[in-house]
């Protein structure tokens, strides 16, 4: 007998309008477009921004120069050195009442380039890196990448760099030792297959004319001061990643899903933030956060963990006339938050990692993860149950398909998310998001029917609590 669970998706799928479906698959062509653009952090922040603008919102820094007071009705952003922002729709209600809160991360894995990285060996030219992020370094092997980031100047110019995802671009990669001599490599642990310290880009193998010594290094720093005016010393000051070169593209004979890179968590920031932009005022003020360094335990001024966001409601406080520390505190504790990231979906090629019935399966809808965490719980949130009673009335009321999980069997690995910090506060949160196959591959897989149904469930959290 077939799994009743299975039949979820033609419900779901069929159950659709006409009209649904165009929006779905309008919705799906722009994420496709966002991730296809959106690699860093740095370039996601800007297209945030870019909506944001558009959608009507001001920048905050601006509003205080000016000494304009906000008031309900109000839209304004905030930016953290260019990798994290956020947005704040101000509602009728007191701020100490709390705001309904959307936190993604725009972090993902890739390999960045150290900072003194360029050498020479063998007749080849080559980057070193060093890997961001969870992965399994063997995946990275004989992949296209492209090179994105910044070079930052002495004199304070910052050079935006983007090669290899236009056709008539270079691309990269990192070499594999060929079959027919990898007897060794072979009887090694998938952990140690390909080691960190071989995450190395192949980048050039012209040589320089009238150079004895390092002709084919000379030959790569003449083109980048040619055509990028880059010098050696300025990789001291760039932030630069190799990430899978290439688009977004819709993946199956049906077009049901999508394969590209940084799923893990653009899905959810793509979708909260289109959610944020389409809010109107209401009760509570409404925040998208959308910040850095998730996938290194969100450390650092850009993530979770710095004081951006708390600073970033002050400010806002007082613009509104109504700061001081008690205020603020209130605001914080008496926030609903869905800390939007992904959860792992289900896959049957790799079943025994899973416990079926609490696994998000691919176009089953948004998932909700009361916990998440390791062996017994560890670096989990775990909400509470009334707050996950109240979700299940807002999801149910709009009419939202969702379905709960666990992050694998128990004992079998885990993760975290922003949730345990922004708890800290006093507020309630829980994870919610969309199931991925692959995560942390440089391609990963999601369903269409999952992201529309997020971001719907995101519209109507922002709306209903």
């Amino acid at each position: 007998m077939a799994d009743k669970k299975d039949n979820k998706t033609k419900e779901i799928w069929n159950a659709y309008s006409a009209g649904e479906k165009k929006k779905l698959e309008k919705l799906c062509n722009d994420y496709k477009d966002f991730l296809s653009t959106c690699k860093t952090e740095r370039e996601s922040v800007e297209e945030a921004v870019r909506l944001a603008e558009l959608a009507g919102y001001r920048r905050l820094e601006d509003v205080i120069a000016k000494g304009d007071k906000l008031s309900a009705g109000a839209k304004v952003y905030a930016v953290c050195m260019n990798k994290a922002v956020a947005l704040f729709n101000i509602g009728k209600a007191s701020m100490e009442k709390g705001m309904a809160i959307l936190g993604a991360h725009i972090d993902t894995c890739r390999l960045d380039v150290k900072q003194r990285p360029l050498y020479e060996d063998g007749g080849m030219a080559y980057l070193d890196t060093h890997y961001y992020g969870g992965i399994k370094k063997y995946q990275w092997v004989t992949v296209p990448l492209a090179l994105h980031g910044v070079v930052v100047r002495k004199n304070g110019q910052v050079l935006n760099i983007s090669i290899g995802e236009s056709e008539d671009d270079p691309v990269f990669c990192v070499t594999d030792l060929l079959i027919h001599l990898s007897k060794d490599q072979l009887e090694k642990k998938g952990a140690t297959v390909i080691e960190g310290e071989k995450l190395d880009i192949l980048f050039g193998s012209y040589p320089a004319e009238d150079n004895e010594k390092d002709a084919i290094k000379a030959g790569v720093l003449e083109l980048l001061k040619e055509k990028y005016s880059i010098e050696e010393d300025d990789f001291v000051s760039a932030e630069l990643s190799l990430v899978p070169a290439g688009k977004a593209r819709d993946l199956g004979i049906d077009r049901s899903m999508i394969l590209a890179y940084g799923h893990d968590d653009r899905v959810c920031a793509y979708t909260s933030l289109k959610a944020m932009l389409e809010t109107k005022a209401s009760k509570r003020t409404s925040c998208c956060l959308l910040v850095d360094k998730e996938e290194i335990g969100s450390v650092g001024a850009t993530g979770m963990q710095s004081r951006f966001f708390e600073n970033t409601v002050a400010e806002l406080l007082n613009a509104m006339g109504s700061y001081s520390e008690l205020a603020l505190r209130r605001c914080l504790a008496n926030s609903l938050m869905l800390s939007s990231d992904v959860s792992a979906g289900f896959d049957p090629l790799y079943a025994g990692a899973f416990d079926k019935k609490n696994s998000a399966m691919m176009g089953k809808g948004m998932v909700f993860n009361k916990f998440t965490g390791a062996r017994g719980k560890s670096g989990s949130n775990d909400a509470n149950a009334e707050y996950m009673a109240l979700i299940r009335s807002v999801m149910d009321g709009a009419g939202v398909k969702y379905q709960t999980a666990e992050l694998g069997k128990v004992d079998q690995g885990g993760g975290g998310t922003i949730a345990y910090i922004m708890s800290l506060y006093g507020m309630q949160v829980i994870d919610s998001g969309v199931g991925v196959l692959s995560m942390h591959a440089p391609w990963e897989t999601v369903s269409k029917i999952d992201v529309y149904e997020a971001y719907k469930g995101y519209k109507a959290f922002l709306a209903k609590v």
